[in-house]
């Protein structure tokens, strides 16, 4: 089931957020299990049971964590059979056919695939099973003694399929105890339809010109100007994509009292790769920093080739974690390479003058831009033809009719997203602010009715248009 769904907006959340607030204290919990489990079986209900193995497993590792803490070789061997676990479930469900194709290509072997099929949202719900039992051992969180705490944070329904990887120590608290305001409950329904509205209305719209391009049969025929356009167009589809789907999440948390942890902070604005990485898919970063880098030695090593490393393990794994496919891992290893140049130079913190820092922006915009092209592709191959039509090695033509026809027509919002990936929003409402001081309410009403006029334009996309395509349900 889909946020952006008609059947998730008209049925499911209205009933969910009823029942929710008209249950006792002491069962609400046991309501947002519940609702959490019919949410993901909506869609495949005999994972349900891959699922629940998962938690269960868990919930056994985080007591055994907790207990064998002090005791250093043992709580270690917890540690290391909860990851044993938890990537050998991963490994099966999503990269053990690619490997048996793999080692079926280069050994000339005739291994049969097997008929697993990818459990929804698996690399988002298993890394946060991983982070309750790291959490436990490291004092992060209390243990949960009851199985369906643990079963709770890790199902919690807004954040289960596409994230944010939400960590125990962010919620622990708030699983126990937690207290549900009106302050924050609009703060949460403001932050759902901004979302619904980046999700439904600017990347569904940037996907229609970037599917264009890059579905295209032959690739060879796709002109420059359509290729570089269906680039630009993915970039702002994918980032509007995600970053709606995070703040629906977020608000839809806020909405039962749960606090989570910022995803997005406007990525393309980043005069870095390195800064991109710390604005763009936060969780996810922060994931990887505090339980594999950091542990490896992060950045405080003796020696480059130490570094070099501990970036390489890093990025290698992000590749893997997107996807079983080389165009997946090629993507990780593409930002390994950048990222270790700038690690090793001190780019772009070396350059001063303005000329220098903006060329390196743009270096950065269209390294992310490019990467993107990998992320995208169906694979290394037509990666690669999709390179070549956009530098017109075919001997494509530089521009057709039907590329002019999708330019002028979607211009509008091409514009408007490309404004809107930028803090200006932030700084209007700073703006605002500080002009109405002593008027905040002429400002809450203003804010009101525009959330309304959005949320009417949301609707009506949800219910009008069928083409609803989302980038992060397949992870």
């Amino acid at each position: 089931m889909l946020f952006s769904s008609t059947v998730f907006l008209f049925i499911f959340l209205p009933l969910t957020l009823f029942f929710y607030y008209i249950a006792d204290r002491k069962f609400k919990n046991y309501f947002l299990l519940a609702a959490s489990l019919i949410f993901y079986a909506w869609g495949e209900p005999k994972f349900i049971f891959v699922m629940l193995v998962s938690i269960f497993a868990n919930y056994v590792f985080g007591l055994l964590a907790d207990r064998f803490r002090e005791k250093k070789a043992a709580g270690r061997a917890v540690i290391v059979a909860m990851c044993l676990w938890n990537i050998s479930i991963f490994f099966v469900y999503k990269y053990l056919n690619f490997t048996i194709t793999q080692i079926d290509r280069f050994f000339g072997a005739d291994i049969p695939l097997t008929k697993f099929t990818l459990p929804i949202g698996i690399s988002f719900f298993t890394f946060q099973a991983m982070s309750y039992v790291i959490d436990v051992y490291r004092k992060n969180g209390e243990v949960q003694k009851n199985p369906l705490s643990v079963a709770l944070y890790i199902t919690f329904f807004p954040q289960l399929i596409a994230g944010p990887i939400v960590r125990y120590e962010t919620v622990a608290r708030e699983i126990k105890d937690r207290k549900e305001t009106l302050s924050d409950f609009y703060k949460g329904l403001k932050r759902f339809v901004y979302g619904l509205c980046k999700k439904l209305i600017l990347s569904n719209s940037m996907a229609v010109v970037a599917d264009l391009s890059f579905n295209a049969n032959d690739l060879s025929s796709v002109s420059v100007v359509g290729a570089w356009l269906g680039m630009l167009c993915y970039t702002l589809q994918i980032y509007y994509d995600f970053s709606g789907y995070s703040d629906m999440a977020i608000g839809l948390g806020l909405m039962f009292g749960f606090h989570f942890n910022e995803n997005f902070d406007h990525p393309y604005a980043s005069k870095s790769v390195s800064e991109f990485w710390r604005r763009w898919h936060i969780s996810l970063g922060t994931w990887f920093r505090d339980y594999v880098y950091f542990p490896l030695g992060g950045s405080r090593v003796k020696s480059r080739a130490r570094l070099v490393f501990n970036l390489f393990v890093v990025w290698f794994l992000t590749g893997v974690w997107h996807g079983a496919s080389w165009n997946f891992i090629f993507w990780g290893l593409f930002y390994f390479v950048i990222l270790t140049f700038e690690k090793l130079s001190g780019i772009p913190k070396k350059l001063t003058k303005k000329p220098a820092v903006f060329i390196y922006r743009v270096f950065t915009l269209l390294c992310v831009m490019f990467g993107w092209v990998l992320f995208r592709s169906e694979g290394l191959r037509r990666a690669y033809q999709y390179f070549r039509a956009m530098f017109g090695t075919y001997g494509n033509p530089v521009t057709d009719p039907s590329v002019v026809y999708n330019a002028l027509m979607y211009l509008p919002l091409i514009v408007i997203c490309c404004v809107l990936s930028f803090p200006v929003v932030r700084k209007i409402r700073a703006r605002l602010d500080y002009m109405f001081t002593g008027l905040e309410n002429c400002v809450l009403f203003g804010e009101c009715c525009l959330m309304i006029l959005l949320a009417v334009t949301a609707l009506s996309y949800a219910v009008c248009v069928s083409y609803n395509p989302f980038i992060y349900f397949n992870f």
